[in-house]
């Protein structure tokens, strides 16, 4: 009874007790007096329709039940704060999984991304110091084609060859001892140039030193005009990929910027600086860097960029014995340029072989080629005509008949001048007055040398070595009335300037040319007609044509000259003649 006193209060238990006392309505009457069977079937209908049940009963649809009602109102408000805090703990569960998911991947795209920049660096340096160990593409390339000392193959060591083809074709040279120094590293602090006209052997003198260490410590490369292909073989030369094989894009890290080509050749020598440095901490010798046929590269604002910064680094690994820079170059141009910043730049002049050196190589050569001993005379013929330039030594020593070869390089060497240099007399058109400036001064300056030549023949020394006739190069300028035109004839291999500033023909064959067309008969008065049509042209561009007008009727022009102090110096009047009439004429004839 305690527990159901409550529950009277409820709405549901107010109404079925007002209704108990309610009078009954006909209609319930009526179904009472129908029998107890009629009324038990209406009560759970109307049971329904006062809890608010619809429908027949079902498992789904049973009729609330007051007193769980009351009970489970708190209950269902604690499931749903616990169902709340489960689907926040939930949210916060994926949020945190997904957070830490996004933060593994992150940390290890890092770690992979910063190990392989690491490795990606150690794996240049390492690659660029495999460079200077031993061996050497230029080696292998000069070693097929017997150029320099290499192992026998099996077919050599297992059949007789003759002795006489091992013959030794370096010749040892004055300059060869202090070139093996500098590529051994044994010379420091210092980095050189040699320079030479085309042919006297710098670059086999390089290559011999090279190949007696097998090439360990250093690396040749060969220059270009084109800063880009300069740019390849650098990298070729230092096996540096300029990062263009790098991958680290993948990992979302930026590889170098793009740039052009001095800048990748500023970013190889900086990893050459580090690789130096590891060296020169294990074996304690600088690296050698050869750069061959420098004056390849074009006399621009470019080149001269590139030569810039070639020399800085060259004086830079010079002062702390990191590397040696030796700059491989025939023209004058390349000097003329690093003298200009040059500090612990060094000279090497190198010349053709002197009389018993150049016949010690013909002999060789021969011996080589032909497996016969040429003659003393034959030789000394062979020096007199061509010289000591090894380039035509061997061509010579190729050639079945060597005194033919030695007339038809001489006849080559004069056609090359004339095709570039002749002179076309007093009958040139004013056209190719340009063309004829160029050409008079070479010819001016050639016979100036051929006339040299002449009190140079009586001399001792001549008797055994050939000693070109040679004239300073202000000297030169002053002969040629031009300062300009020597640099194209020394690049057109016509005149040779060496290091100390002599002008001198490019070759022995070169200066015969000279001799052969100074000497013909009227040659002098043929220059001379030349360089008075070229004065006569230039004088007529430079004069001026006036014409006066309006002169009629006695007018007269006053031209009045004056000093610096305005006062008058010449007075000049220009006034009209007056002509004659034809009754004149016919007078006078009369």
């Amino acid at each position: 009874m305690l527990m159901l006193r409550p529950l009277s209060r409820t709405p549901i238990a107010r109404a079925q007790a007002a209704f108990q006392h309610h009078q009954p309505h006909p209609f319930f009457s009526r179904i009472r007096q129908a029998g107890p069977a009629r009324v038990k079937a209406c009560q759970p209908l109307f049971a329904r329709t006062l809890s608010g049940q619809s429908g027949p009963p079902t498992p789904g649809n049973d009729a609330p039940n007051p007193i769980d009602d009351a009970t489970q109102g708190p209950q269902e408000e604690e499931e749903r704060r616990e169902a709340k805090r489960e689907a926040w703990k939930s949210t916060a569960w994926k949020m945190f999984e997904a957070a830490a998911t996004t933060g593994a991947s992150i940390f290890i795209l890092a770690c992979v991304g910063i190990g392989y920049t690491k490795y990606y660096k150690w794996n240049v340096l390492e690659k660029m110091e495999n460079a200077f160990r031993e061996g050497d593409p230029v080696l292998e390339m000069a070693a097929s084609g017997k150029e320099v000392f290499r192992e026998p193959t099996r077919h050599e060591a297992t059949h007789d060859v003759d002795d006489e083809d091992d013959c030794d074709r370096w010749i040892p040279r004055d300059e060869q001892m202090k070139i093996d120094k500098i590529v051994w590293g044994e010379t420091k602090g210092r980095y050189h140039l040699l320079l030479g006209e085309k042919g006297t052997g710098k670059s086999s003198m390089l290559i011999d030193a090279m190949a007696k260490i097998n090439g360990e410590g250093c690396s040749m490369m060969e220059a270009h005009a084109d800063l880009e292909v300069f740019r390849v073989r650098l990298g070729r030369c230092l096996d540096f990929e300029y990062h263009e094989d790098n991958i680290g894009s993948l990992f979302s890290i930026r590889g170098p910027r793009d740039a052009g080509a001095i800048l990748d050749i500023e970013r190889a020598f900086n990893k050459l600086e580090k690789v130096a440095l590891r060296r020169r901490k294990q074996i304690g010798r600088p690296l050698i860097l050869i750069i061959n046929q420098a004056h390849l590269i074009r006399d621009d604002e470019d080149g001269r960029d590139l030569l810039e910064l070639i020399q800085q680094r060259a004086e830079q690994w010079a002062a702390s014995n990191l590397a040696t820079v030796i700059i491989n170059s025939d023209k004058y141009w390349v000097f003329e340029r690093l003298k200009h910043h040059a500090t612990r730049m060094e000279v090497h002049q190198i010349k053709d072989l002197c009389k018993e050196r150049a016949m010690q190589a013909l002999r060789n050569y021969r011996m080589k080629y032909w497996k016969e001993k040429p003659a003393e005379s034959i030789l000394e013929e062979v020096y007199d005509k061509i010289g000591g330039r090894l380039t035509f030594l061997n061509r010579v020593a190729k050639s079945d008949d060597m005194i033919t070869k030695c007339n038809q390089i001489c006849e080559l060497e004069k056609i090359w001048f004339l095709n570039n240099c002749a002179i076309l007399g007093e009958e040139m058109d004013d056209d190719v007055m340009d063309q004829q400036k160029f050409a008079s001064t070479a010819m001016v300056l050639a016979n100036a040398l051929y006339r040299t030549s002449l009190e140079t023949d009586s001399s001792p020394a001549h008797a055994t070595d050939h000693i070109l006739p040679e004239i300073p190069l202000h000297r030169a300028r002053f002969i040629m009335t031009r300062s300009d035109f020597i640099r194209k004839h020394h690049d057109l291999s016509i005149f040779s300037i060496d290091s100390h500033a002599m002008v001198r023909a490019d070759s022995v064959p070169m200066q015969r040319a000279f001799n052969e067309i100074c000497s013909e008969p009227g040659f002098e008065r043929f220059l001379a007609a030349t360089l008075d049509r070229i004065s006569g042209i230039e004088s007529l561009g430079r004069t001026k044509e006036l014409t006066f007008k309006d002169l009629w009727d006695g007018g007269k022009y006053r031209l009045t000259t004056r000093d610096g102090e305005g006062g008058v110096r010449g007075l000049v009047e220009m006034e009209t003649v007056e002509g004659k009439k034809d009754g004149d004429d016919d007078d006078d004839d009369g």
